[in-house]
């Protein structure tokens, strides 16, 4: 009789949508669920003493049933993990960490309870009371926020550089106690992509590594790591989940960042290399090219707390089954809006990378490839500027009937935003100037709604523009 061939588990060398499908997935022995279930439950039984004492020491962090510890390169899966408490792991979790981590090929993620968590837990893995950290100038409104406020309070200071092409500002922002670079892959409201090769070769130079936000471009349209950056950070409330009902955030480790050379060149890191307690070895002596991810899990993520619910664990990996068809559509829908928007009389600007006519169109072109019309691909989140400063702004969002008035992005639902008076409403005068933060811009979140039945809704809305001023 022929033997059953196996199901498959390890998932190396599998195309990009055949692994958003699988990744992560491990087969359930009490039931055969095909799902991999909800785990609701706060803590795990130890098998004896010892188990208990193995798993607190870090000596296992999973378990092999069956064969004993496993050979160099070979997979474990989720069921295997030797946990502790929800708090650092749970497996509704794991499989959402893992299935990003094949995504965005990198080697561990860490999935975190929102986005904010994620940012703040990265970095906080890095950088200490009196550290430094230096960001692009054009980012989230919240992320300025959480830098400017809760970082400084905390004792670690930011500055921006506003034009990545130039090494003399570079030069200026980095000091001695810089600990990483920070930027996003398509920097919301204004879609004005960064250029990733360019900001990871001054963090390389500089022997810093480059934390990269890939909230709105998804894996599914680049993947930071191919160039050059170390960590990503996402906002999984977004376009990972897609649907608007969980919140969530993950950070996920490259596994390529030298920790040791950043240290000769006397960049610190204290929590990857050096020993937390006596006789116990440094996070990269144990974990390797996983080191940075079991940092900010261990000391960061369990210390504070940001727990992810395991439901919303669930929604997360659910989510990125149907990632690349999803962002298929966000993408071709708003290419096309974006370009009706731009020959619109009442629309003074569209700022969509894409565009052929946008200063972003050879880079979108290079690292987000072109649709069969010349248009980049740059994600689905992107600003428009009517005409009549903040009274055309007022009559354009009132005008609206399909797109949600909310605030939110990455939704299978399209959604409208001011950002002059919501994201960006505390900053100075100057800085939204700058950033081209202006009364008339607007924020759209392009959904998978019928494309012809957005642009009514736009063009409905437009006239009430031309009505009003």
């Amino acid at each position: 009789m022929t033997a059953t061939a196996q199901p498959i588990y390890d998932w190396d060398g599998f195309d990009f949508d055949t692994r958003q499908v699988h990744a992560g997935e491990y087969p359930d022995k009490n039931h055969g669920l095909r799902v991999p279930p909800i785990a609701l439950s706060a803590g795990y039984l130890f098998e004896d003493f010892d188990d208990q004492v193995s798993r607190f020491d870090g000596s296992i962090h999973w378990r092999a049933e069956d064969d004993g510890p496993r050979g160099e390169g070979e997979a474990f899966s989720p069921s295997e993990h030797a946990p502790i408490y929800s708090r650092q792991g749970n497996p509704s979790n794991w499989v959402a960490e893992e299935r990003l981590a094949s995504l965005e090929g990198g080697t561990v993620s860490v999935a975190v309870s929102s986005g904010q968590a994620a940012i703040s837990s990265a970095l906080f893995a890095l950088a200490q009371q009196g550290d430094h950290i230096v960001s692009t100038a054009s980012v989230y409104g919240g992320t300025r926020i959480l830098f400017g406020r809760s970082f400084k309070r905390f004792g670690i200071e930011f500055d921006y550089v506003w034009d990545a092409e130039d090494d003399a500002e570079w030069e200026r922002a980095i000091r001695p106690n810089t600990k990483a670079i920070y930027t996003e892959t398509v920097p919301n409201p204004c879609n004005d992509i960064t250029d990733l090769r360019r900001i990871a070769a001054v963090a390389a130079r500089y022997n810093l590594p480059l934390v990269v936000d890939n909230t709105v471009g998804t894996p599914a349209l680049i993947r930071p790591f191919e160039h050059g950056a170390n960590i990503v950070v996402h906002s999984a409330t977004k376009f990972l989940t897609g649907h608007g009902a969980a919140v969530g955030g993950a950070i996920v480790d490259g596994g390529n960042f030298d920790w040791e050379a950043a240290e000769r060149a006397g960049r610190s890191f204290p929590l990857i290399t050096r020993s937390s307690r006596p006789g116990v070895a440094s996070m990269l002596d144990r974990f390797g090219a996983g080191a940075y991810a079991r940092a900010a899990r261990e000391s960061v993520v369990n210390d504070i707390g940001p727990t992810l619910s395991p439901l919303h664990g669930f929604l997360m990996h659910q989510g990125m089954e149907t990632l690349s068809l999803r962002m298929e559509r966000h993408v071709a829908s708003s290419i096309r809006i974006a370009a009706w928007l731009e020959q619109q009389p009442e629309v003074l600007s569209v700022d969509y990378a894409g565009l052929p006519s946008s200063s972003f169109h050879a880079l979108a072109a290079r690292d987000y490839g072109l649709d069969a019309d010349g248009y980049g691909r740059t994600g689905s989140v992107f600003g428009v500027t009517v005409r009549g400063g903040i009274d055309g702004a007022r009559a354009f969002v009132n005008g609206l009937r399909l797109f949600s008035r909310m605030t939110g992005i990455g939704d299978t639902r399209s959604m409208v935003l001011h950002p002059h008076t919501s994201t960006h409403s505390t900053f100075a005068p100057e800085i939204n100037e700058r950033l081209g933060i202006t009364p008339g811009l607007l924020r759209l979140s392009v959904g998978i709604e019928s494309a012809e039945d957005l642009i009514r809704d736009l063009r409905g809305a437009l006239d009430r523009v031309a009505a009003a001023v």
